[in-house]
């Protein structure tokens, strides 16, 4: 992307940035109306573990982006990648306990397995988008 335009490169990442902003907000509205509708607050529980997911990652794997895509002898970095694994998997099994227990409805349940799929592919694109641009924090 060298010999495009100061002014079109700074267009594209700009639009970048607004597809992530966009995908994020249409996860969080998601995971609002799957409370809302059903005047059921039970699957904001799900909340705690978007909160959570990241911070193995911000406090135990620094700037060694690369070593949590490959095996590592480090335990840090294995222990980043067991913490972030279970916050993820919680985020699909606590609408499905509850659901299972009776608490929410299938409409909740497909809410907020949609808006748990809308976040993931923002973090795929983020992940894309950092290897390309200079939007990297870790």
């Amino acid at each position: 992307m060298a010999e495009l335009p100061g002014y079109f490169r700074y267009c594209l990442h700009t639009g970048k940035l607004l597809l992530l902003a966009i995908l994020v907000s249409g996860g969080i509205v998601l995971q609002i109306l799957a409370c809302a509708l059903y005047d059921n607050w039970w699957p904001m529980l799900t909340a705690i573990t978007y909160v959570l997911l990241p911070m193995p990652l911000l406090f135990f794997a620094g700037s060694e982006r690369s070593s949590l895509f490959s095996e590592s002898d480090n335990s840090w970095v294995n222990a980043t990648k067991f913490l972030t694994g279970a916050s993820a998997i919680g985020s699909i099994a606590i609408p499905a306990i509850l659901k299972h227990s009776g608490v929410i409805g299938w409409g909740a349940l497909a809410m907020e397995f949609s808006s748990f799929f809308v976040f993931v592919l923002a973090i795929m694109c983020y992940i894309r988008m950092s290897d390309e641009d200079d939007y990297s924090i870790i």
